[in-house]
C-alpha cells in the first residue's frame, strides 16, 4: 500500500490531496483546501505548517509530493508562494516524509496528457481518474493531480529494470 499526501502551495489557499495505491487500484482518501489565516507572514506560514502536520497525523500517508516553483510574473508573488511552499516543505520534513517535486507541466502531462492543460481539464481527469461524484475545488485537483502524478511516476519506476533505478539516481 502506498498513500500519498499531494501539495499544491499557495499563500492564500494551500491545496491538498491523498490517493492511495492498493490491491492495484488508486483510491481517493481526502483533499481540501487551507484557507491561510493570520495578519503577519509569519502567522499565515504557521497556519500552513500547522495545518500540513495535522493533515499527516489524521491521514499517516507513506509518501508526500509538492508542486515546484514556477517563475511568476510578479516576484512579490514567487517570493510568497516559495515562503509557503518552504512551510510546506518543512512541515513534511518534520513529519519525516520525503518529498518528491513535480513542475506543473509535468503534473499535467501525467494526469491530463499534455502539459499546458487547463484547470479544467485538469479537474475533470481528477474527478474522472478517482471516480469523483463532484468536480474537486480547483486547488484541491491540483493536489490530487501532484499525488497522482507521484503514483504514476513511482509505479513506472517500480516496473523498471532494478539495474537502471540504480543508475538513474
Amino acid at each position: 500500500m502506498v498513500r500519498v499526501l499531494g501539495i499544491d502551495p499557495g499563500s492564500r489557499i494551500t491545496g491538498y490531496g491523498l490517493v492511495e495505491w492498493s490491491a492495484g487500484r488508486t483510491h481517493y482518501l481526502a483533499s481540501g483546501c487551507i484557507r491561510v489565516t493570520g495578519e503577519s507572514l509569519a502567522e499565515k506560514l504557521q497556519c500552513i505548517y500547522r495545518s500540513i502536520v495535522q493533515i499527516v497525523s489524521m491521514y499517516q500517508p507513506t509518501d508526500s509530493a509538492i508542486e515546484q516553483v514556477f517563475m511568476a510574473r510578479n516576484p512579490d508573488s514567487a517570493l510568497k508562494l516559495g515562503q509557503a511552499r518552504g512551510a510546506a516543505i518543512l512541515a513534511l520534513a518534520e513529519q519525516s516524509l520525503d518529498v518528491a517535486e513535480y513542475s506543473a507541466k509535468k503534473v499535467k502531462q501525467s494526469v491530463v496528457g499534455k502539459g499546458n492543460a487547463s484547470k479544467w481539464q485538469v479537474q475533470h481527469m481528477v474527478q474522472s481518474i478517482l471516480l469523483l461524484s463532484d468536480k474537486p475545488q480547483s486547488d484541491a485537483a491540483d493536489a490530487l493531480a501532484i499525488a497522482l502524478c507521484h503514483l504514476h511516476t513511482k509505479q513506472s519506476l517500480l516496473r523498471m529494470p532494478r539495474q537502471l533505478r540504480t543508475n538513474r539516481v
